[in-house]
């Protein structure tokens, strides 16, 4: 059954709410649990710099993220979502405070969408890390 741009969105916005509530909270499991097994995610710096694979490596990820943002991480705009039958891009801002330290962001999160899962997340971000 071919996907369909409205399925994409639907499944890529449950996983972009799930995001946001683990970045906020450090509650990971939902946003794990929409991922496929074999996901892979691009980050852009860091110990985790490049192409990674698999639910275990995200985890990972996503414990040193809580770590990193022990108050939490906190959406304060979403300022653009693009879409194809496929991938969903999510253009948004976020403060918090990084190891104790005010931290503002700019930030763009890629989603492809393979049979109600994610697939693959991308993450890029747009700025110095202390301004928008």
């Amino acid at each position: 059954m071919a996907q369909t741009s409205e399925n994409t969105l639907k499944v890529a916005h449950q996983a972009f709410e799930y995001l946001i509530h683990g970045l906020a909270t450090g509650e990971w499991q939902a946003f794990l649990d929409i991922l496929s097994d074999d996901v892979t995610f691009w980050f852009p710096m860091g110990k985790y710099h490049g192409q990674n694979v698999g639910k275990p490596r995200v985890k990972e990820f996503l414990q040193y993220v809580s770590e990193s943002f022990n108050s939490g991480l906190n959406l304060t705009s979403l300022d653009h979502v693009t879409s194809n039958e496929t991938t969903v891009v999510f253009e948004f801002r976020d403060e918090g405070l990084l190891q104790g330290e005010p931290y503002k962001n700019r930030i763009a999160i890629s989603f492809d969408v393979c049979d109600d899962k994610i697939c693959s997340y991308r993450e890029y971000f747009g700025s110095d890390g202390k301004s928008y």
